[in-house]
């Protein structure tokens, strides 16, 4: 059985002060959770304190990013010793904002997710089409290649423990949200994709999320498909009961 992930992707969100207030709501919200998890991913600027405030809670932490060297001159990233550092135990790599505003390729994700795993980092690798690539039908191929060149030169063993994030570009902060059948039908293709990568056991090791505009009305319906393992929420994280909400889906 594969265990559920609730993450919540704040962005470019939250002052410390607001990001610790959310928090603390949070953590009340969703006390004694257990067969969840939750994964919260705040900006730099506030790991340290929120990975301070959930130490021994049930929330982990996630970084927006994390770079593929250990050290240099590479001013404005963070090297993945300096996240284990803290206590983050994910990292949120290729995100479709990324991959937009700011050149992220998928050579450059291969090379974030083996540096985020060396450190002992789960990377959440994030996939999906543009909407111009929906409608002419070749999303799956699309989707195919970034998972191919994601994973590339990886061990099974290494990739049974990544997380995929699918997230449809066109659903992403436009409020339009994938069905259900949808969702499931890409997740069940990244999955028979790293089946025929690597092997059927590695296949179903790994955790798939959705990602795109989900509410706590539509996560209950998303997770009761086969494929899909948890989901990476955006604008519903920023809000403490919603996100709770999004984590108590099965109850």
């Amino acid at each position: 059985m594969r265990k559920p992930i609730i993450a919540g992707n704040w962005k470019m969100n939250n002052t410390i002060a607001e990001g610790m207030k959310l928090v603390n709501g949070l953590t009340s919200l969703v006390k004694g959770i257990k067969d969840t998890e939750i994964v919260i991913c705040p900006p730099a600027t506030a790991l340290a304190v929120v990975t301070t405030a959930l130490h021994g809670k049930n929330i982990a932490v996630g970084a927006q990013n994390v770079h593929w060297e250990e050290s240099g001159a590479y001013t404005g990233e963070i090297a993945p010793a300096m996240l284990a550092e803290l206590g983050v135990k994910y990292a949120i790599i290729g995100h479709s904002e990324r991959r937009q505003y700011f050149g992220e390729t998928d050579e450059t994700v291969n090379k974030r997710a083996r540096a985020a795993h060396r450190a002992g980092i789960t990377p959440i690798i994030c996939v999906g089409e543009p909407l111009e690539t929906r409608e002419k039908g070749t999303y799956k191929r699309y989707v195919s290649r970034q998972v191919r060149l994601a994973l590339a030169d990886r061990k099974p063993q290494c990739v049974a423990k990544f997380v995929i994030a699918y997230e449809p570009i066109w659903a992403i902060g436009t409020g339009k949200t994938a069905t259900f059948e949808q969702a499931q039908e890409v997740c069940e293709h990244i999955r028979k994709t790293i089946a025929k990568l690597y092997d059927k056991k590695t296949a179903d090791s790994v955790r798939i999320l959705y990602g795109g505009s989900v509410k706590p009305e539509t996560i209950k319906g998303l997770m009761e498909k086969p494929d899909v393992d948890g989901a990476l929420v955006g604008g519903a994280a920023l809000k403490a009961k919603d996100f709770s909400e999004i984590v108590k889906f099965n109850r």
